[in-house]
């Protein structure tokens, strides 16, 4: 798919809206036993990547670095659903202390009045973060009303 295809997808309306939702991705990958992983798992897109954080030592990571290719999804429970596909690429990098793109993450599904003990906690908890950079290769953005999978693949 052409990145000018993905940007598009993902610059929809209706994929902002998911995007921007307090809605967990779902995030699939190949664990270092060779069978394939799905976790749910918060993620904040700054407009080209999604971000994630979590332990350095989480077998994520190990996983994720033997097998950085990866798919997510992001989507409703209502009908009909509303459904974002992506496929891409992870890159990790170890930082010190707790990225802010975890923090802003977190702020989507943190109580306000239960942020300031959130983030206490999260920065006492971890001097050091992987923080997880998916670079989308390809999206698909259904509705179940004008947009629909293809039966023809």
């Amino acid at each position: 798919m052409k990145q000018q295809e993905v940007r598009e997808t993902l610059n929809d309306p209706l994929a902002q809206e998911l995007l921007h939702s307090p809605i967990p991705a779902r995030l699939a990958y190949t664990g270092l036993d060779g069978f394939p992983r799905v976790i749910p798992i918060g993620y904040h897109w700054n407009g080209t990547q999604f971000i994630m954080a979590t332990s350095p030592k989480a077998p994520k990571v190990r996983a994720l670095s033997a097998h950085p290719k990866v798919a997510l999804t992001i989507d409703t429970v209502a009908f009909p659903p509303n459904v974002l596909m992506v496929r891409g690429t992870v890159s990790i990098e170890i930082v010190e202390g707790v990225p802010a793109e975890y923090l802003e993450a977190s702020k989507k599904l943190i109580a306000a009045d239960q942020w300031q003990a959130f983030e206490a906690q999260v920065r006492q908890s971890y001097r050091q973060m992987a923080k997880i950079s998916i670079t989308p290769e390809w999206a698909k953005l259904f509705d179940f009303v004008t947009r629909a999978p293809s039966v023809a693949q």
